[in-house]
């Protein structure tokens, strides 16, 4: 029988208060790593997210050949193009990275040879033909379980053709593979959204002097554009930010500032919900850094109301929404969640693990088809056991719940937090010790 690794989570956190540096933005640390790979010259990338899903990536681009240094969130990588990516002699193995799989995909598109991808028990579960269906209608050869729906997959790239592509779904994965492809796409590829998903893609493409066009929500790029390296300054991960920015608004007596977070207005929807519900949320220090906008924020411990969740804010926020609903149960009212059916093809089916799981601790909530319905009380949460599921959304969420009960919490499956936040409890260590 496999272990599993449980942590008794503290529960006799009375505050926390502090300053931390959230760690590197993982859409943008995959994305440096990915670009700095296919263009030509140095790239330099710090801040760097040494979390498992980006050490994934940096191991699939030395498996084509790519010399990549890396120093604890310091990484130098010796890009020298497109053209000079090497069939892989192993199988490409993206773990638990869903950016991973469907952006290099569309990098394997382009490229004369053959790949195979394989990921882990989750990655085997994600939905992939959203973004192979276009991609062969681009040209590219792939194969897979249930005709390319699910990993493994196997590609054969080159010779392909641009489309205008449109997407059913917001999914920045989407776009960003249809992009890279286009790079080598005879023509120009444009991509339409139904809604604006988060932009990380363009903006860094053209950190690394491609010129992208916008229209709306129509993204395009012309083929046969070359990447020249440069320098990567990886901002704070917002959605890293989002546990300690509602843990400071739920726990008693708390104020928590959190510095350089990246405040991309694609991923700000967090930011937006705190506001509405009443946050006592302060931003500071705003600036630009490669192409990205940062600052400073600082949260206190606040009276919340319940507000109703949808629409075309959901994209801006789809992987804050566990933390959300935990953030639901201690506001005044009811909180509705919806248009979130995405919530079901993530790591784990979030909108069933988080209504079980915060059940467990107390709280009020109920599923819905396309989201929850959370009723705020404001009473401590019980002990009990619960698990991440190896999803770290959930497992952190669940961690920052134990700010909320004088009793016993045990998390099971406590790993998969270091998937984008490695030094998670030694952070929340830090904000309750002071």
């Amino acid at each position: 029988m496999e272990r599993v690794k449980a942590t008794k989570l503290s529960n006799n956190i009375k505050k926390l208060v502090g300053t931390i540096d959230i760690p590197g933005d993982k859409s943008i640390s995959h994305r440096a790593v990915m670009f700095g790979s296919i263009a030509s010259g140095k790239t330099i990338v710090r801040n760097f997210l040494t979390g498992e899903d980006c050490l994934s990536t940096i191991d699939c681009f030395r498996k084509m050949g790519v010399e990549i240094y890396q120093n604890d969130d310091y990484v130098e990588i010796e890009g020298k193009g497109f053209e000079k990516l090497n069939e892989p002699e192993a199988i490409l193995n993206v773990g638990n990275s869903g950016t991973t799989t469907r952006l290099i995909l569309g990098i394997l598109a382009g490229t004369p040879f053959h790949s195979c991808l394989i990921g882990d028990d989750s990655i085997a579960k994600r939905p992939m033909n959203r973004v192979t269906n276009p991609l062969r209608d681009m040209g590219a050869k792939i194969d897979g379980r249930k005709d390319g729906g699910y990993t493994p997959l196997s590609i054969r790239g080159g010779n392909l053709t641009s489309i205008n592509y449109q997407s059913p779904v917001a999914s920045a994965q989407v776009k960003s593979a249809i992009l890279l492809a286009g790079l080598n796409a005879r023509g120009t590829t444009s991509v339409t959204e139904p809604s604006k998903s988060r932009d990380h893609t363009e903006r860094m493409l053209q950190a690394f002097g491609c010129e992208v066009l916008e229209d709306g929500l129509t993204v395009s790029i012309t083929g046969g554009q070359k990447l020249t390296g440069t320098e990567v300054v990886v901002p704070g991960d917002i959605s890293s930010a989002a546990f300690f920015l509602v843990a400071g608004a739920i726990t008693p007596n708390s104020t928590i500032t959190l510095k350089n977070v990246g405040l991309n207005p694609t991923r700000t929807g967090i930011i937006d919900i705190l506001q509405q519900m009443g946050a006592r949320l302060t931003i500071e220090n705003e600036r630009i850094v490669n192409f990205e906008p940062v600052a400073d924020l600082t949260i206190s411990t606040s009276d919340l109301n319940g507000i109703e969740i949808g629409g075309n804010i959901i994209p801006r926020l789809i992987d804050e929404i566990p933390i959300i609903a935990l953030l639901a149960t201690q506001a005044s009212g009811k909180t509705i969640i919806k248009d979130a059916s995405e919530l079901k093809v993530k790591e784990t089916n979030r909108i069933e693990t988080v209504v079980n799981e915060l059940t467990k601790l107390g709280a009020i909530i109920e599923a819905t088809d396309d989201g929850m319905i959370i009723t705020g009380q404001k009473v401590p949460f019980t002990g009990a056991t619960v698990d991440s599921y190896g999803d770290h959304r959930i497992g952190m969420m669940l961690a920052i719940a134990s700010c909320l009960t004088e009793e016993q919490i045990i998390l099971n499956n406590t790993d998969a937090i270091a998937v984008s936040y490695p030094n998670f409890f030694e952070h929340l260590t830090q904000l309750s010790n002071q």
